[in-house]
């Protein structure tokens, strides 16, 4: 395969460097704030007014590079398409049901590889703000699936699905995405959502149905987690019951059926654009 067909910005290892940039200005930061705080029993790596604009500043930067190297007009780097409303209801389905499977995957791989005291006590600052349940909505539900879909299903699909055929469009991007996060108890789970938000990208040709999605699925983690003492005693989400597994099934299946059927474009309309 000539390397001349993949000139397209981003190539997969330029969306990779565009994400190691993202990482390391804020990691410029945080390291040194998180030792600081270590050793001195202080709190400024969570201070509002050092996060919120160093965590602007490093995501418009990203965009605004992806956007301006991949040489497109913004709404095709960023395509805000309308799509049918029904797919909310059946990302909905889908998300629900592949819930159950990624619980079971995760519980395998923490009992090859606990998570140590300090990732269970960061994640559980996720979901604990100064602005209680509403901010941890804002972080969670609303600020994440912006940000990411943008970077990931806008400025690195836009060239992905250019320079890649579907299949690798959609892999590629959802391992980079899975990678992103840093983290290798939640990497079953970011891989299958990166995945699934590929082909809705592609589906539809909308980063705005990825943002939906993408809310979606972390809305359902964040009530599971709020709601858990009250959810992990319900037959229906209890694990290794095989009428659980089946259902669950159902619902992923009948989910991206679904979705298939509701999506406006075709991957094969996708795969038209001349390389």
């Amino acid at each position: 395969m000539s390397n001349s067909r993949f000139k397209y910005y981003p190539t997969f290892w330029q969306a990779a460097n565009l994400i190691v940039v993202y990482i390391f200005i804020q990691t410029i930061v945080d390291f040194p704030l998180a030792i600081y705080d270590y050793n001195h029993g202080t709190d400024w790596l969570y201070q509002p007014w050092i996060k919120v604009p160093l965590f602007l500043g490093s995501t418009l930067l990203i965009l605004y590079l992806g956007y301006f190297y991949s040489g497109l007009a913004f709404n095709q780097v960023f395509p805000f398409k309308s799509f049918n409303v029904l797919l909310i209801l059946s990302m909905v389905i889908t998300f629900s049901g592949l819930q159950y499977f990624l619980n079971e995957i995760n519980s395998q791989f923490e009992k090859i590889l606990p998570p140590p005291a300090w990732f269970m006590e960061m994640f559980s600052r996720l979901f604990d703000t100064n602005l209680g349940i509403w901010g941890g909505i804002l972080r969670i539900v609303i600020i994440a699936p912006i940000v990411e879909e943008l970077i990931f299903r806008g400025a690195i699909m836009s060239g992905f699905s250019r320079n890649y055929n579907p299949f690798f469009a959609i892999f590629f991007s959802a391992l980079l995405f899975a990678l992103f996060h840093l983290n290798p108890w939640q990497f079953p789970a970011a891989f299958a959502l990166g995945l699934i938000l590929g082909w809705i990208r592609i589906r539809t040709e909308s980063v705005l149905a990825c943002i939906s999605g993408h809310a979606i699925h972390n809305g359902l983690v964040f009530l599971s987690v709020l709601y858990y003492n009250e959810l992990k005693d319900v037959s229906i989400v209890q694990p290794g019951i095989i009428k659980n597994y089946w259902i669950h099934f159902t619902l992923l299946g009948v989910g991206l059926i679904t979705i298939w059927l509701l999506s406006r474009q075709s991957i094969k309309a996708q795969s038209k654009i001349k390389i």
